[in-house]
């Protein structure tokens, strides 16, 4: 039997938080990450690669307004935006991915999957819409803005500007899991739901309906985790392990815990929204509906034994 797991790349992965997101420096992480995973797969794990896209389709979004404001081209909806990045991002792993096998001598394919994402346009999300994108304005800015596009913005909780939101619906199901977990057991490495995937509504004809939203990249991996049976799902991020009382003189690491304590933990308010709070809500999700562990961990620390927090039933 093979080992299938889903890693869920985070946005150092790609842009560290002090670079400028030149093609050189994403090349360059891109290849320092596929290096990292692996040593998954020297572990004998067929894995699935999930990453986000904020930084990325932020510039995406930045050109759709420098390109209409100077030279009057159509604007794209986010759904186009996320399948831009998408494909640009899959592109660079994938490149960069085929090149440590080469230097490794593993013999195995590499398949970037463009993945729609079902949604429920009802979702109650769409009625307070939370999803940063884009870059940080000033107040006046966003008020231009949101009159002249019917944005809605809000400010950012560190103080740096406002950011356009955007809803942030649950992802319901990952279109071509089968075909995703197929791929996996026949020794294929697989990219596929980068940014959460597009998010789409079915209609009772079975209609697919483009939507105006952001799917959280982390809950949509944990699903797809689910729905092909993966064994392990690990979320890389840029710190070696969970930490409660993070920051503070009490500081204390998490290695093993469970989904109680977890709960319990997020529930007090030991995890930023905006920032592993997300990571844990995913990681329960995945071990409560069938998951042996939810490894998050950065990515430099894969192949350690007993690496990063380790969240079990």
């Amino acid at each position: 039997m093979r080992k299938l797991a889903v890693v869920a790349l985070g946005g150092n992965a790609l842009l560290r938080g002090n670079q400028v997101g030149t093609i050189e420096e994403q090349e360059q992480n891109s290849l320092d990450t596929c290096k990292s995973l692996l040593k998954l797969i020297d572990d004998g794990y067929e894995i699935v690669i999930t990453h986000g896209n904020g930084p990325q389709v932020g510039n995406i979004l930045l050109r759709n307004e420098a390109g209409y404001n100077q030279f009057k081209i159509p604007k794209m909806p986010i759904d186009i935006c996320v399948a831009d990045s998408q494909g640009g991002i899959g592109y660079m792993i994938e490149r960069q991915f085929v090149n440590v096998l080469s230097e490794t001598n593993t013999k195995k394919n590499v398949i970037t999957l463009v993945t729609m994402v079902l949604v429920d346009k009802n979702d109650p999300a769409f009625e307070n819409p939370s999803k940063p994108v884009g870059q940080f304005y000033l107040k006046e800015e966003a008020d231009l803005l949101a009159k002249a596009n019917n944005f809605i913005f809000k400010e950012d909780p560190r103080k740096r500007g406002w950011r356009r939101v955007v809803a942030s619906p649950k992802p319901i199901n990952i279109y071509n899991n089968d075909i995703i977990k197929r791929l996996l057991e026949e020794g294929n490495i697989v990219i596929a739901s980068g940014g959460g995937g597009i998010p789409v509504h079915k209609h009772a004809n079975n209609y697919l309906e483009a939507i105006e939203a952001v799917i959280d990249k982390d809950l949509a991996a944990a699903l797809l985790a689910r729905q092909i049976g993966a064994d392990a799902f690990f979320i890389l991020t840029d710190v070696p392990n969970v930490f409660i009382n993070f920051n503070k003189p009490e500081q204390k690491k998490l290695e093993v815990i469970t989904v109680g304590e977890a709960k319990k933990y997020y529930e007090e308010g030991q995890f930023a929204a905006g920032s592993m709070g997300p990571k844990i809500l995913a990681a329960i999700d995945f071990v409560e509906n069938g998951g042996r562990e939810t490894i998050i961990t950065d990515s430099n620390e894969l192949g350690n034994p007993n690496c990063g927090t380790r969240i079990i039933k």
